[in-house]
């Protein structure tokens, strides 16, 4: 058996090589933070880079990411970025030491990646959005060239040899054959010192390059935060009901009725959360069966009569069971007023387009029916949330709110384009991917109490939580302990047809494991069907059951 022995000196040349290829990626994500900042925030190319790959991301990989990550996916992509980068710049900085121009030349072919994915971005604002990764590209290059010149004067100790071993060197005093027609090099001088301060220096130059691009880019959103800030939300023309005081039940570990918006459930692609001045943010209405096209400003839509709305809404990335519907007070301008004041009709009324595609300022395309938006359900250009103006994760300065469809087809956060048109004209954004065109939301039920896997006390235990079925409401909710009967819950109040709706049951616990499962009836009298999906195509269905353990 041949073993192979590495000496000391080319493992450390190998290791500065390393070093210099991660202190070149630092210094080329830098400078292409300071760049962006001054050219575009999204423009970045990790921020470009994770962009293409959601868009290339197959549906069945991206449920898996929700399912498993939940809404630090995006967080989780971005590091898993960084860390390739970070692989791929070692190996490059390793790959300079015997080939110096080869390895600036990767880094710079990762330039070129980053400047392609830019422009192929369906919001990309032309060719200044290619800034910032090809002068990152060109700091990093010149970054390992430099470092690598510093490193290659080091020497490697002449290989020993071993008895039972082969001895890696070709006498270059190197430590890495260079094959059988490579002639002797003298190495050149090693300064130690000279290295560090280049590495220290260049560190602390990125760090610097970082912070200021970091700064830059809270500077452009100071704008959009103040604009936020200054917004007065006027008292609605129609305001909501009140919410019946039964509606939500004092039991522990129940969804409220009203969700928080800080954990409004949150679920898109935008790797940066846009922040828009509304102060210039404009709404474009327009298309096919448009007589009168339109232009809005915040101000125009603020002046207008609005509706408040208790709405519910879900993300067809919901697996049963799961966490992603939350439920709010919306404050916004009537979308159907908006489009007949433009001339559309609905299909059914003789209108030309069936399909109203948003486009938000990100580049996201959502199509929604345009039967639904003007069959009278309380859809709308959604200006407020729980009493204050749309942060800016859900949509600020304006977002689309239809009840009884899923976001995918009807939430368009960041809206700015409105275009009527037919579902075989355009494929949006998510039909292109393998969604449904038409997507209404599935009638479901969760048990929020008790956990999967708990352990309850004996006696009377209370199974309580939510079911929706958006725009048809929910007039029953059963309970089944293991394979007995079905056991009519307990129902809270209901708000709307547009809202969930809180159930409890009371459970006399014999000892041991027992599923539990719960199902839900329709305002239309049609009960929720056993029949299990996953997200895809058009939403998850089946019953949501969870194992305990009593006593």
């Amino acid at each position: 058996m041949t073993v192979v022995s590495i000496n000391r000196r080319t493992v450390k040349r190998l290791a500065l090589g390393a070093l210099s290829g991660l202190l070149a990626g630092y210094a080329a994500l830098a400078a292409a933070e300071l760049t962006a900042s001054l050219v575009r925030p999204q423009a970045g190319p990790v921020t470009v880079i994770g962009g293409a790959a959601i868009d290339r991301t197959p549906p069945a990989l991206k449920d898996f990411a929700i399912r498993t990550f939940g809404e630090n996916d995006k967080l989780v992509l971005q590091l898993g970025i960084l860390a390739t980068v970070g692989l791929l710049a070692a190996a490059l900085g390793m790959t300079a030491l015997r080939h110096r121009r080869t390895g600036a030349a990767g880094i710079l072919a990762f330039g070129l990646l980053g400047a392609g994915a830019a422009l192929g971005r369906p919001d990309s604002a032309g060719a200044g959005d290619v800034l910032p990764s090809l002068v990152g590209a060109v700091a990093g290059s010149l970054v390992l060239f430099l470092l690598v010149g510093r490193v290659s004067g080091l020497p490697a100790e002449a290989p020993t040899e071993v008895p039972g071993q082969l001895s890696v060197g070709d006498g270059d005093g190197d430590g890495i054959d260079d094959g059988a027609d490579a002639s002797p090099r003298p190495p050149g001088p090693w300064n130690r010192r000279g290295f560090l301060v280049a590495a220290v220096t260049t560190a602390l130059a990125a760090t610097g390059a970082g912070a200021l691009g970091r700064s830059l880019t809270g500077r452009r959103g100071r704008g959009a935060v103040a604009s936020r800030a200054a917004v007065r939300l006027p008292a609605p023309a129609s305001a909501a009901a009140a919410i019946p005081s039964g509606a939500g039940l004092p039991i522990p570990g129940v969804s409220s009725f009203t969700t928080p918006n800080q954990d409004f459930y949150r679920v898109d692609t935008a790797l940066v959360v846009p922040r828009i001045d509304a102060d210039t943010w404009s709404l474009r209405i327009h298309g096919k069966g448009i007589s009168r096209p339109r232009a809005y400003s915040f101000a125009d839509l603020l002046q207008r009569p609005l509706i408040e709305r208790d709405i519910t809404l879900t993300c067809v990335s919901n697996e049963v069971g799961g966490p992603y519907a939350g439920s709010a007070r919306w404050l916004g301008v009537r979308l159907s007023d908006l489009l007949r004041e433009a001339g559309a009709r609905a299909p059914s009324d003789g209108g030309r387009a069936d399909q109203l595609i948003a486009r938000s300022v990100d580049g996201m395309t959502l199509g929604t029916p345009v039967e639904e938006v003007l069959d009278g359900r309380d859809a709308m250009l959604a200006l407020g949330m729980n009493g204050e103006p749309l942060p800016f994760e859900h949509g600020f300065p304006v977002r689309m709110v239809v009840p009884g469809l899923y976001g995918y087809v009807s939430a368009c956060k960041w809206i700015q384009d409105i275009e009527l048109t037919t579902f075989d004209a355009y494929d949006p954004y998510w039909v292109k991917r393998g969604w449904a065109r038409r997507a209404p939301v599935k009638t479901q039920a969760r048990i929020d109490t008790p956990k999967p896997f708990g352990r309850v006390p004996a006696g009377t235990v209370t199974v309580a939580g939510v079911a929706w079925a958006q725009h048809r409401g929910i007039r029953r909710v059963e309970v089944r302990v293991d394979d007995g009967p079905w056991q009519e819950a307990r129902l809270a109040e209901q708000a709307t047809s547009d809202t969930w709706r809180q159930w409890s049951f009371p459970w006399p616990t014999t000892s041991g494991g027992h599923h539990l499962t719960v199902r839900a009836t329709d305002g239309t009298g049609e009960v929720q069907t056993e029949r299990r999906t996953r997200t895809i195509p058009d939403g998850a269905s089946g019953w949501h059951s969870v194992f305990v353990t009593a006593g």
